[in-house]
């Protein structure tokens, strides 16, 4: 909906298409669906879900055999986002790293994003 032709709206490092693969595999889900909601002190909030179906609507991004659907509403908030998977001694989870984010809170679960891309939503 909002990509350029030949990009991929996300990107996955190749740690994230490995643990997407695993959870597809290990749950048999079709993917993962992204997207935004409002919450949070920064006042948005990513959402990950296990997806079961492809809506027609999702921009799909399947990379190394991991598969990603992003909700039509969050397509413009994460053009040009890297997702990645680390893991460390205390905790493991998803990074993004999204351009369009201008400022989050302190514990890095809320953001916000340039106030131009909100003002249509």
């Amino acid at each position: 909906m909002f990509g350029i032709p030949g990009k991929q709206a996300v990107t996955l490092t190749p740690a994230a298409a490995a643990h997407i693969r695993r959870l597809m595999d290990s749950e048999g889900h079709a993917g993962l669906r992204l997207g935004v909601k409002k919450g949070g002190c920064a006042g948005m909030e990513y959402t990950l879900a296990y997806a079961e179906t492809v809506d027609p609507l999702d921009e799909v991004v399947e990379q190394d055999g991991a598969r990603v659907m992003i909700a039509p509403m969050a397509q413009m908030f994460l053009f040009g986002t890297e997702i990645d998977y680390r893991t460390s001694l205390l905790q493991s989870g998803f990074e993004f790293r999204n351009p369009n984010v201008v400022d989050a809170c302190g514990c890095g679960e809320s953001i916000r994003f340039d106030e131009s891309i909100t003002d249509g939503a």
